[in-house]
């Protein structure tokens, strides 16, 4: 019997990959193509849906190129929560004021509602109690009322369909409206089995989403995983070069993607503390740009400061809390790079590897250890260096986008070794950030016990011990490292019907590939650190507390 497959596509903030991936989980072949990021003013970014379409169909092509059509069971797709705008004919409206039809996505990363996001949260309405109590300017809402009161003759008025990218993935794919619970849920402030709060548009001045059942953001849903329509088109199927009728998953948010493809891995023989334990004791994080920490539960968990409960978001019957950091890699590589011994890193990490060059955070690591030189823990070089990593305001647990970052103890010398302690400082400050959601998340009821680390800064080995170290909690790493890609593959497994439910799936497909351990002996030290983590932020309320002072 021939082997049969399923197609993951991922849309991340500036790329696109697909993976072939067969019924154990194991990926076959991967491909990936750039997308464009405009950003037309600080704080704006926007991308282009006919373009993310586009790369969309030449990975998918790319990876199953070498597999008969009939091979492919299904398709998946994931993808950064932005927001796409088309008018009433499906064509793409303009998100900024150049208006440029093609560049139609606000970014999930554009922070330009945060005046429209306080706004919200000042309302206090019911719906809040969701998202932690605060509206993030992430989210779908205040992005939809910025467009409204900035952009109302040549976008707003002209807007037929908002959609999450997700969702224009999957309707691009059937041609189905039906929106998934994971992002209606996560990002747009829906509710089952009440759906739709009608009070809630009105109060922020929205009353046109009422609007024909609120047909302009989705009247239908169904849960992750879920086949839309009659599966692929034939227009769709002919873009991606696969059979109409092809399975098509309900889509999920990347973050949640991830989740999917390294939360269900059975752990048998590695003897951690989540064994013989309910999924509710493990946390997802996917580490990429930014970082999402994944907590379930069985009874819905309000933990102020962290999205959700959402009921069947990502896990079908399970409640969801979704915590977060607006900046991980990219903050650490704003630190790097934006250091004055960056030239000279790169220059040093060429020389190791003058023709196919090595990867500038791996000589880092190896850069610390030599600073550490086996008489010192390489954790301990950062004693006297401190960052509070909310360059991008923080997401979780303290949902104010109004706080920036801040570094205490920094030397009057720019060295490559100070660079190498900077960027350790950095990922401590990341680490201790997890500490703080995970406290957070604790407080009101779960029971955390090891952390599943996905994404690319899984792949730094120094970034996955400190967290390790700084929570005091092990972490699992999946078997394959496109764990992201592996969930929207289960999307599409889950679509064909090859597997009976989501969390069949995600057991049958993810599997473990490393775990690390804590080092206990930091212990003190992490707990010290964390309290002068805890202080930065306190002494930046200070400050801005005298600055307001009139």
């Amino acid at each position: 019997m021939a082997e049969v497959y399923y197609v993951g596509v991922d849309v991340g903030t500036a790329s696109v990959r697909a993976a072939l991936v067969t019924r154990a989980g194991l990926i076959k072949s991967t491909a990936e193509e750039p997308i464009s990021i405009w950003e037309p003013q600080s704080d704006y970014y926007v991308q282009s849906s006919t373009e993310i379409w586009e790369k969309c169909c030449t990975v998918v092509k790319r990876v199953t190129q070498s597999v008969k059509r009939s091979q492919i069971r299904g398709i998946g797709f994931d993808a950064t929560c932005s927001l796409v705008v088309l008018d009433q004919s499906f064509q793409p409206v303009p998100v900024c004021q150049d208006g440029d039809r093609q560049r139609n996505v606000v970014m999930w990363m554009d922070h330009r509602a945060e005046e429209q996001a306080a706004r919200i949260t000042n309302t206090g309405h019911r719906v809040l109690s969701r998202v932690g109590g605060v509206m993030s300017p992430e989210m779908q809402p205040p992005k939809l009322l910025w467009l409204k009161e900035n952009l109302r003759e040549s976008c707003w008025n002209k807007a037929g369909h908002f959609f999450d990218l997700p969702d224009f993935l999957s309707w691009k794919a059937t041609g189905s409206l039906t929106r998934s619970l994971c992002t209606l849920l996560c990002k747009w402030t829906y509710c089952p089995p009440e759906g739709w709060d009608a009070g809630f548009w009105t109060s922020i001045g929205m009353e046109d989403i009422l609007e024909n059942n609120f047909s302009k953001i989705g009247s239908t849903t169904c849960s992750p995983g879920i086949p839309l329509g009659d599966g692929l088109t034939q227009e769709a199927a002919a873009d991606l070069g696969l059979e109409p009728g092809t399975a098509v998953g309900a889509s999920v948010i990347d973050a949640h993607a991830g989740g999917l493809g390294v939360m269900g891995a059975d752990v048998k023989g590695f003897y951690l503390p989540c064994e013989d334990q309910p999924i509710t004791s493990r946390m997802a994080m996917i580490c990429g740009t930014s970082t999402c920490h994944m907590a379930i539960s069985e009874q819905p968990l309000f933990v102020p400061g962290v999205w959700g409960p959402c009921l069947s978001a990502m896990v079908p019957g399970m409640w969801l809390n979704e915590g977060g950091q607006s900046a991980t890699g990219r903050l650490i590589e704003h630190m790097v790079k934006g250091h004055a011994a960056y030239t000279q890193l790169q220059e040093e990490a060429q020389q190791r590897v003058p023709f196919t060059g090595v990867n500038i955070y791996s000589y880092l690591n190896s850069h610390l250890s030599s600073m550490a030189n086996s008489r010192i823990t390489v954790d301990l070089l950062a004693s006297s260096l401190h960052v509070w990593p909310d360059f991008h305001g923080n997401r979780s647990p303290l949902a104010d986008p109004t706080l920036k970052g801040m570094v205490i103890g920094l030397p009057l010398s720019q060295t490559l070794d100070d660079l190498a302690l900077l960027y350790l400082a950095t990922i401590q400050a990341l680490a201790l950030g997890t500490l703080h959601i995970l406290e957070a998340m604790k407080e009101a009821g779960h029971d955390i016990r090891t952390l599943f680390l996905c994404g690319g800064l899984s792949k730094n080995a120094l970034f996955v011990q400190i967290h390790a170290n700084a929570t005091g909690l092990p972490v699992v790493l999946p078997d394959q490292t496109e764990a992201v890609l592996l969930g929207a593959a289960i999307l599409g497994a889950c679509a064909s019907q090859d597997y009976s439910t989501i969390q069949e799936a995600m057991k049958g497909m993810a599997k473990v590939g490393k775990v690390v351990q804590p080092d206990y002996e930091l212990q003190s030290f992490y707990e010290r650190k964390y309290k002068v983590f805890l202080r930065l932020f306190a002494h930046q309320r200070e400050y801005q507390a005298l600055m307001n002072q009139r």
